[in-house]
């Protein structure tokens, strides 16, 4: 008996541990882009009148008040997807799933929406700071900091230039609320830990620079092997092609690896040194066919964009150190 009853036992607790485990969900992804995309294709049109998307842009510059009434019901219309982009900021990793060897032909559609959604998030935190909500919109702006971050990972040039136009509203928005006193002591606290751990430049823009030579690179190998290089070059550049330099040479392209290999280095160096370097390469760079330098990327550019970056950044963690706190009472 005593035999039975413990077997009894033991399938009633078999069951119930197999009943429970049936119950449980299955792992959760911890590839942020997987939930951004789920993000993106929740988003909301925005409304394309003049007027509306003037407005945007005037409030996300700080050059107009925050309209309640006019830029909340876009907002509402878009909180599901704000709030599934901000819960996948804190997710370890973002792997965006780029098809690298495709080159030049590689989709990048989803790029707009990025941005959208970037400027959508910023807007929130402005709306929560009317509200008096400061603790909301620091998290709403640092969530819009963690964004950018993602959004360059893994990316070329282009993903790092997408990634600092989403960052520096954020960081503006933070500039402005910490100069007008309307952060607590823990809130700065808070916002200065996060932008510290920053990078002054806030992107790894030589490794993305790297990505543009390796993807560039193997275009130039295609035009050197293709039957049409003029229809091809014509086809990925959505350009007339140069009247000389197609087929490229392999000494050709030769110069273009030794040139590109150079600004990548440059970029791995403050961006004040890196100026220096950069002009220092123009002899480089002019003497490369116009095939190549259509192609390549203005790399003073991008250095400029590193110290707007820097900038931004560095008028932040003064604001921060400098301007009085609000209250936490308040």
């Amino acid at each position: 008996m005593k035999i039975k009853l413990l077997i009894v036992v033991t399938l009633t607790l078999a069951f119930a541990i197999r009943a429970n485990a049936q119950l449980q969900y299955p792992p959760e992804t911890k590839n942020a882009a997987l939930r951004y995309w789920i993000a993106f294709s929740e988003m909301k049109d925005l409304p394309a009148d003049k007027p509306t998307q003037e407005l945007l842009e005037k409030t996300l510059s700080a050059q107009a008040l925050w309209d309640e009434k006019k830029i909340a019901p876009i907002l509402d219309a878009n909180t599901f997807a704000i709030d599934i982009m901000q819960r996948a900021t804190k997710m370890p990793d973002c792997d965006w799933g780029l098809e690298y060897k495709q080159g030049t032909n590689a989709s990048i559609a989803y790029a707009p929406r990025a941005l959208a959604l970037s400027r959508l998030n910023t807007l929130e935190g402005m709306r929560q700071l009317a509200g008096g909500n400061t603790q909301s919109a620091t998290d709403t702006w640092l969530a819009g900091v963690r964004f950018s971050q993602d959004l360059a990972h893994g990316g070329s040039l282009i993903f790092a230039l997408m990634a600092k136009n989403a960052l520096l509203p954020n960081l503006r928005t933070l500039t402005l609320a910490s100069a007008n006193g309307q952060l607590t002591v823990a809130e700065r606290q808070q916002v200065t830990a996060a932008i510290r751990a920053l990078p002054a430049d806030a992107f790894d823009w030589s490794a993305a620079w790297e990505l543009e030579t390796v993807t560039l690179d193997h275009f130039l190998h295609e035009l050197q092997s293709a039957s049409d290089p003029r229809g091809l070059y014509q086809q990925a550049m959505g350009s007339t092609a140069p009247e000389k330099g197609l087929p490229p040479t392999a000494q050709e392209i030769h110069d273009f690896e030794a040139y590109m290999r150079a600004v990548q280095s440059a970029l791995k160096e403050s961006p004040e040194k890196s100026n220096v370097s950069l002009e220092g390469l123009e002899v480089k760079r002019t003497a490369l066919p116009e095939v190549e330098l259509q192609m390549i990327p203005n790399p003073q550019k991008s250095n400029q964009a590193r110290i707007d970056i820097a900038k931004t950044r560095s008028e932040l963690l003064q604001a921060l150190a400098k301007s009085p706190a609000k209250s936490s009472g308040n």
